[in-house]
């Protein structure tokens, strides 16, 4: 199908002008390159307020430097100016976990990592807020979803209060984003000042002299903070938690530590108001739904989008996660509870993807934020609403959890019944926990072991990628994942089916080093373990640090933010390199320095197991690695320490 400029959102005063437009209601500047596409929040939320039948505009990658034509293109709007500084934090998009530049930005044409700014989001607001000091500027996306309070920053290496205090911006939409700006602009539209908006859920701002209720939540303030690691850890788990309630309170953090008072708390105050409830299915549909045309503006001709390209075949269709990881920003940003796509809505895209004119046959990806959530939800709703747990799967499996897999069966089965598709894949990552399982619900595990043979024989493109993070089982309790052993089990199901089936599949798994509680100990036993498996790694990742997760808070204050035990992590650059070297012990270059490791830490034991037999110099292994990329270099590993929309 061939689309108009007009289709687009505009950019341009010209392409005002092709509408027929003068002036317009809102202006959206985006930290990434202008992809029209569900999967990019500027686009979401550009589409929902037109669906409102708001004008409204959008700048790319505007041009920080100089002067300021591209914030003045549009000049003044009627509502305001929204900041969507990009689909993943600028800051890890930019940087690696060791503090380098990288070599390319997914979200920008041709990969430039010269098209956004270190944290965009304060220096486009505060460019807004000097050309146009009475306009309204309202922030959006991961960048200030996850710096709504007091946060650990890993490349300032300081904790930073909520982003208010430095974008001088007027107000934070956290999470996902469709239900609040709507509500902004409409009761913006009826005349209201921003000033006086106080109520919508999902939004952050600061007030003076506030009375707290007596539901409220007061966190200690910023300041107490910055004396005292382990009331940020305390923070930390209410943020959580009133991030994943159905129900949940208010939360108010005072900047400066101020005596209590029966009925006010003076001076600043961050105020967070809940989130609204979870979208229903016909809600999200409506937004999938909206006119997206699914490629990169015209201006990007010729150019390519990595992010895109990785997702141009990709269907979405679930919102949410209940897996809870530690070190993941999903509960901060969508929340544990799954909301689903209708089958239509999902068959609807799918058709839309087959009519590209580059497509083959194959849907790269139908999934979600993990792969195997779709039409899960607690069997007794009213004990969902009073839950405060962060995960429904870690420590063990709620009971309460309905984990069939049927409704996700029909909607593969819906799909590459479809004509035109010859095959659809799940390059989402798969929870083996989900599919080990077993209830006292007959049905659902009956399902389970269906769903478990018909990824492994019809939905894998040669290698299925899971993440069992680590192989000890401290480690993993700190990251809220399931035991290695259950890897291991998946592992020998995958592993018996490919026999049978006669097919060469890989799985693949993912690992972290350096997570708060891990030794070097434990790296190294990881690699031990991985060996017996037969496993080379290559797609592992170094922790890194993301603003309001519970693993970077772990790092950064040394408490568990639920237990309050001291935990250790590995924080200079040698105690990071000693533990990452582990993964490449079949290097031999590696060998030498993880001998002397060994000795150092007392397990001299481990080098027998790690390298008997073993030839100084190996032959190629290409053959049965893992995998080639690293962390560094995919995106979409990347965006695990992020889980965006």
């Amino acid at each position: 199908m061939e689309y108009k400029l007009t289709d687009f959102l505009p950019t341009t005063k010209k392409e005002l002008e092709l509408r027929g437009w003068d002036d317009v209601d809102i202006v959206l500047f985006s930290g990434d390159a202008y992809v029209d596409h569900p999967s990019f929040g500027a686009a979401v939320i550009g589409r929902t307020l037109e669906a409102q039948g708001f004008r409204v505009a959008i700048v790319p990658q505007p041009d920080w430097h100089g002067d300021f034509r591209d914030f003045k293109k549009f000049g003044r709007p009627r509502l305001f100016f929204g900041i969507a500084p990009g689909c993943m934090d600028s800051m890890v998009n930019k940087y690696t976990a060791a503090r380098r530049l990288r070599s390319e930005d997914a979200y920008s044409p041709d990969g430039r990592h010269d098209m956004r700014p270190e944290y965009p989001t304060i220096v486009y607001s505060k460019i807004l807020k000097q050309l146009y000091p009475d306009v309204p500027v309202v922030l959006g996306g991961i960048e200030a979803s996850l710096r709504r309070v007091s946060h650990y920053d890993y490349w300032q290496d300081c904790l930073r209060p909520c982003i208010l205090c430095d974008a001088t911006a007027d107000l934070i939409i956290y999470g996902m984003g469709e239900k609040p700006i709507t509500e902004l602009a409409k009761r913006m539209t009826d005349g209201e000042s921003i000033s006086s908006i106080r109520d919508i859920p999902q939004t952050v701002y600061l007030a003076n002299d506030i009375v707290p209720s007596h539901e409220d939540i007061i966190l200690h303030s910023h300041e107490d903070c910055l004396r005292d690691k382990r009331a940020q850890a305390e923070n930390i788990r209410h943020v959580e938690e009133q991030s994943n309630m159905m129900h949940a309170h208010r939360i108010l953090q005072p900047l400066r530590h101020a005596e209590p008072s029966t009925n006010r708390i003076a001076g600043t105050t961050v105020v967070v108001n809940p989130p609204y409830p979870p979208m229903t299915t016909a809600e999200l549909d409506a937004s999938y739904d909206l006119p997206y045309t699914r490629l990169p503006h015209p201006k990007y001709k010729g150019k390519r989008i990595p992010a895109f390209e990785m997702i141009r075949h990709s269907v979405n269709i679930h919102r949410g996660c209940f897996g809870g990881c530690a070190f993941c920003t999903i509960s901060a940003h969508q929340g544990k509870f799954i909301v689903c796509r209708s089958k239509e809505s999902i068959l609807k895209e799918v058709k839309q993807v087959s009519q590209m004119p580059d497509f083959k046959g194959y849907i790269s990806d139908l999934g979600a934020p993990s792969a195997n959530m779709y039409g899960m939800h607690g069997r007794n709703m009213k004990a969902c609403e009073k839950c405060k747990r962060p995960s429904c799967i870690h420590p063990q499996i709620c009971p309460n959890l309905d984990t069939n897999h049927s409704k996700l069966l029909e909607i593969y089965r819906a799909v590459d019944a479809m004509p035109g598709i010859k095959k659809s894949f799940i390059g989402s990552g798969v929870r083996y926990d989900l599919l080990l399982h077993r209830g006292k619900d007959e049905a659902a595990n009956r399902a389970a072991e269906e769903y478990t043979r018909e990824l492994i024989c019809k939905h894998v493109s040669g290698r299925l990628k899971v993440a069992p993070e680590h192989t000890s089982d401290r480690v993993l309790m700190l990251m809220r994942k399931p035991s290695f052993k259950q890897f291991e089990q998946f592992k020998q199901i995958f592993d018996r089916i490919n026999r049978e089936q006669n097919l060469r599949q890989q799985i693949i798994p993912y690992f972290i080093s350096s997570h708060p509680g891990c030794h070097e100990e434990d790296m190294a036993e990881l690699a031990v373990l991985t060996k017996k498996l037969d496993f080379q790694l290559e797609q592992v990742q170094d922790f890194t640090p993301t603003p309001l997760t519970i693993a970077t808070e772990m790092w950064y204050t040394g408490y568990d933010p639920y237990t309050l035990e001291p935990v250790f992590s590995a924080k200079s650059p040698r105690e990071k390199q000693a533990q990452r070297q582990y993964f490449f012990w079949y290097k031999p270059e590696e060998r030498r320095n993880i001998e002397q490791s060994l000795r150092r830490i007392g397990r001299p034991d481990l080098i027998a197991k790690l390298f008997g037999g073993y030839p100084s110099t190996p032959p190629s292994y290409e053959h049965h690695r893992t995998n080639t990329r690293t962390e560094e270099s995919n995106p979409k590993k990347r965006g695990r320490n992020r889980r965006h929309k």
